[in-house]
C-alpha cells in the first residue's frame, strides 16, 4: 500500500498516478474522508481514555457527594470509551480497506495509457528470414508434436482446455532451460528456492494479487488457500513481519515453482499451443533492497533476463510498459518480448517489476537504515525462464525437416545434444 502520510499530504500526486493508469480518482477522495474520520475517532477515543485515567486518580481521594458523582461519571464514561473504541476500530478498518484498493504510484517516466501504449527501449537481433531460406516455418505446436515434445490432446483429456503434457524432449528442454537459469542465478548471488504453490490470503493479498486480480486466481475455499500464479507471491511472503539486514546489499532469491492462472477474460485468445495456459513452470527472481537502491536493482534484474535470452539466441525487444498495464503492485515494469515467426510479432517472455515499498508495507517487511531507523524495504521481481520460452526456442531454431537446433548454452544441460530430432515412433 502507499504511505498514508503521502496520500494525506500530496493527494494530487496520487490522483495523477491513477489518471496515468486510466483509473478513476474517486478512490482518493474516499480515502481522504476515511482518514479524516479515522483520525477524528482516534482523537475522541484518546480524549475519553485520558478522562477515564484522570478519574481513576481522583476517586481515591474524593469523598461524599464528589466521590458519588465521580463514580457515576465513571460508569457512563466506561460505556462511552467502549463505544469510541469500537468506532475507532471501524474507522481504521474502513480506511485500510480503501487504502488496500489503491494501486502503486507510477514512477516518473512511465508511459501513460494502456496495453498498446508501451515504449520500445531496444531491439536485439533480427527476425529470421524463412522465405530466404526457402521454407515455411511451422508453429510451436506442430513442431512440438513432431518432436514428441508437447501433447495438448491428452492434456485436455486429463485436465481440460489450456492444459498440456511436456513429453520426452519437451520435458528435457524445459528442465535444461531451468537448470541453466538457476545456474546463472546462483552465479549472480541468488539463493535458489523451491517454493510452496499454496499461500494464505494475507500473503496473496499482500503482494497485490487480489482485488481487481481475484478473477485470475485459483482459490481452495475449503482450506482458505490460494494457488500462486508466480513464485513472486511466496517469495514476498517469505520475510513477512520481519526486519531484514540490508546493510550488505540486496537479498536475492530465485524461486522455482509451478504457476496457476485461471486466465479469466482470455476466452478465444491464444487457444492453440502453450502460450496462454492454466498451469506452467517458472524460475522467478525476487529481490529485497532499500528504496534508494531499487531503480538500479531493477536495471540489474533486466540485465540478467537479457543475458539468459541472449543465451537462448533469440530475437527480442525490451519495452517500457504503459501505466495502465502495470498491475496493482508495480511502479514500473520492463517486458522482454521474443519474436515469434509464425505469428509475425513479439510476445512477452520476461517481465521485471519495481514495486518500491508497496508490497513491503502490506506485508510488514522492514530494514534498519544507516541511522538505525526502521524503514520499509523495496521489493522487485523478474522472470528468469518460463515454459512459454519453449515457444520461441522451437520456432526460432527450427529446421526444414522439423528438427530444432539447440542453443549452444543449453547443450550441456541436454547431455550435449545439438539437435532435437522428430519423434520416429
Amino acid at each position: 500500500m502507499i504511505d498514508p502520510k503521502l496520500i494525506r499530504e500530496n493527494p494530487d500526486l496520487v490522483r495523477a498516478s491513477l489518471t496515468k493508469r486510466g483509473e478513476s480518482t474517486d478512490l482518493v477522495d474516499q480515502i481522504l474522508a476515511a482518514d479524516a474520520g479515522r483520525r477524528s475517532s482516534i482523537a475522541e477515543f484518546e480524549s475519553l481514555r485520558a478522562e477515564q485515567k484522570s478519574l481513576g486518580r481522583e476517586i481515591p481521594s474524593a469523598q461524599g457527594d464528589e466521590r458519588a458523582a465521580l463514580l457515576e461519571r465513571t460508569k457512563t464514561l466506561a460505556a462511552e470509551v467502549k463505544a469510541a473504541e469500537a468506532a475507532s476500530n471501524d474507522a481504521g478498518t474502513r480506511f485500510n480497506e480503501l487504502a488496500m484498493r489503491l494501486p502503486n504510484l507510477v514512477l516518473e517516466g512511465v508511459p501513460a495509457g494502456g496495453e498498446d501504449d508501451y515504449v520500445v527501449l531496444e531491439e536485439i537481433g533480427k527476425p529470421r528470414d524463412f522465405s530466404a531460406e526457402g521454407f515455411e516455418p511451422r508453429d510451436h505446436l506442430e513442431l512440438g508434436e513432431l518432436l514428441g515434445a508437447i501433447d495438448m490432446e491428452r492434456g485436455a483429456k486429463v485436465s481440460g482446455a489450456r492444459f498440456y503434457f511436456l513429453t520426452g524432449q519437451g520435458a528435457l528442454l524445459q528442465l535444461a532451460m531451468f537448470q541453466l537459469a538457476i545456474a546463472q542465478a546462483v552465479e549472480a548471488g541468488f539463493t535458489p528456492m523451491v517454493t510452496p504453490s499454496l499461500v494464505k490470503p494475507e500473503v496473496m493479498g499482500g503482494t497485490g494479487f487480489l482485488g481487481s486480480h481475484t478473477p485470475e486466481v485459483y482459490r481452495l475455499e475449503a482450506d482458505d488457500l490460494y494457488l500462486v500464479g508466480t513464485s513472486e507471491v511466496p517469495l514476498a511472503g517469505y520475510h513477512m513481519d520481519e526486519v531484514l539486514d540490508l546493510s550488505k546489499g540486496p537479498k536475492r532469491y530465485a524461486g522455482l515453482s509451478s504457476c496457476y492462472r485461471r486466465e479469466a477474460g482470455s476466452y478465444g485468445k491464444d487457444t492453440r499451443g502453450i502460450i496462454r495456459v492454466h498451469q506452467f513452470d517458472k524460475v522467478e527472481m525476487f529481490s529485497y533492497c532499500t528504496l534508494e537502491e531499487a531503480a538500479d536493482e531493477h536495471q540489474r534484474l533486466l540485465g540478467w533476463e537479457k543475458e539468459l535470452l541472449d543465451k537462448m539466441e533469440l530475437t527480442y525487444r525490451v519495452i517500457d510498459t504503459a501505466a495502465g498495464d502495470l498491475g496493482t503492485s508495480a511502479a514500473r515494469k520492463f517486458d522482454s518480448e521474443a519474436w515469434i515467426p509464425t505469428q509475425g510479432k513479439y510476445r512477452e517472455l520476461t517481465s521485471t517489476s519495481n514495486c518500491l515499498d508497496f508490497q513491503a508495507r502490506r506485508l510488514n517487511i522492514r530494514h534498519r537504515d544507516a541511522d538505525g531507523r526502521l524503514r520499509h524495504a523495496a521489493t522487485l521481481n523478474g522472470t528468469l525462464a518460463t515454459t512459454r520460452w519453449i515457444v520461441a526456442i522451437l520456432e526460432t531454431h527450427q529446421q526444414p525437416d522439423g528438427s530444432v537446433r539447440v542453443p549452444a548454452a543449453l547443450q550441456p544441460y541436454l547431455g550435449g545434444r545439438e539437435v532435437l530430432e522428430p519423434d520416429a515412433s
